[in-house]
């Protein structure tokens, strides 16, 4: 229907909004925060709550369509429309974290560095798409590639995108992590849990999401696990290969950082090839 898609535009807005808002605002002089801290810290929790929403809408699909390719449910078009703009955002939300750490870092601290910072955008915009090009060409496949595919589908295979959208399970718990290193609270026993929370909820909402979707499919066709890929059209191979690469290499960072976490104090450091970004 059309009210959903309504008020999911509306809710897109009003966060892309506000969040841009409270990314432009200067913090109050009273607040003790830096201004990085408050930049980077607004957009991790819009994430957070846009996560939470996405997997609650994708636990509601998926639970709800007993036939894993025919079922529908209003919800699966209408957040796909909610989720695009909302990569939008989060690009343009990574890109002022990115740009208000150039600053702090001493490129606008006074008039002349103002000067030089305005001279040097396209260097930050350089920076960021070299440090974040793999989130960014992530965000610019889920809006090129995979909503057209939605919305191309004929209404086939709700029960796969709820699915996918409950890989998003993991999100909070990788923004909390990166707030609490932010601010120095590495040795918590809150970051340590976290840690732990964030390791295998990306496991199973990210890396096991694929073989499982597999294997759903297999016994809704009545074919085992391994049968599947060679039963299915090669671009859906490829499509899930695709998006299968970056979960793994996300997956590689999170099990090197729990390594580091975990390991009990006074073992040899790691070696250069582990420490390497």
């Amino acid at each position: 229907t059309g009210s959903p898609a309504v008020v999911s535009g509306l809710c897109c807005q009003a966060a892309f909004l506000q969040g841009s808002y409270l990314l432009r605002r200067p913090p109050q002089t009273s607040t003790r925060l830096p201004i990085c801290h408050s930049s980077l810290c607004l957009p991790r929790l819009v994430s957070s709550v846009q996560a939470i929403m996405a997997s609650t809408a994708g636990y509601i699909v998926s639970t709800s369509c007993k036939h894993i390719i025919d079922d529908q449910h209003w919800l699966s078009s209408a957040y796909t429309q909610f989720a695009v703009p909302y990569f939008i955002y989060d690009i343009y939300a990574m890109f002022l974290c990115h740009w208000h750490k150039h600053q702090v870092k001493g490129h606008g601290g006074d008039e002349d560095g103002r000067r030089r910072a305005r001279g040097s955008t396209w260097a930050v915009v350089r920076g960021y798409l070299h440090k974040e090009f793999l989130m960014v060409l992530h965000h610019a496949v889920m809006v090129l590639v995979c909503f057209p595919l939605s919305v191309w589908r004929q209404g086939k295979g709700d029960f796969f995108l709820g699915c996918m959208l409950m890989a998003e399970v993991s999100t909070p718990f990788v923004c909390l992590g990166k707030i609490l290193i932010q601010y120095k609270q590495q040795h918590t026993l809150l970051h340590k849990v976290n840690g732990a929370l964030m390791l295998l909820s990306f496991l199973c909402c990210r890396v096991l999401l694929f073989p499982y979707l597999y294997w759903a499919y297999g016994r809704h066709a009545g074919l085992p696990l391994l049968a599947v890929p060679l039963a299915i059209p090669a671009h859906v191979n490829l499509g899930a290969a695709l998006l299968l690469a970056p979960q793994l290499y996300w997956f590689f960072l999170i099990c090197r950082g729990a390594c580091r976490l975990f390991r009990p104090r006074g073992s040899p450091p790691p070696s250069p090839c582990q420490t390497q970004d």
